[in-house]
């Protein structure tokens, strides 16, 4: 069932203060997640976020050059990807994307634009507007 819930974050910080706690409360069983933002949105700063919540102790960045980067926490692995440099869906494919998709693993994704037609399960896109300080957050289930 596909739904959607709208958020107003009047400051970066309230990334950090609770809202990965209640997204993750809300739609904990959404393992794909994909977040869709412009450049300095606070995309990094909530997947870190959302890592922390669920428990990993690990170090975290963006993987922009790496394409992703795995975590552990208590309940398995947690994929961040960074999609912002590829060029087609066939270097997702070179990358693996299918498995990781079937892994039963979180699997977080930054500019998700290629990734979201491979998609065949339930996923949750968090799409992140900026206008000066204020972040507009939509949260949409399919």
């Amino acid at each position: 069932m596909n739904s959607t819930l709208n958020i107003t974050v009047t400051d970066q910080n309230e990334l950090k203060t609770g809202l990965a706690k209640y997204i993750l409360e809300l739609y904990g069983d959404y393992k794909i997640i994909l977040c869709d933002a412009p450049m300095g949105a606070g995309k990094t700063t909530l997947i870190k976020e959302f890592c922390t919540v669920l428990g990993s102790t690990d170090n975290f960045s963006s993987p922009t050059y790496s394409i992703v980067n795995e975590y552990t926490y208590p309940g398995g692995k947690i994929y961040h990807f960074d999609l912002y440099r590829l060029k087609n869906k066939e270097e997702l494919l070179d990358l693996g994307i299918e498995e990781y998709l079937d892994s039963g693993h979180y699997c977080i994704f930054e500019w998700p634009e290629l990734v979201i037609d491979m998609i065949k399960i339930r996923y949750k896109k968090i799409e992140i507007e900026v206008n000066g300080n204020i972040r507009y957050l939509r949260i949409i289930n399919k």
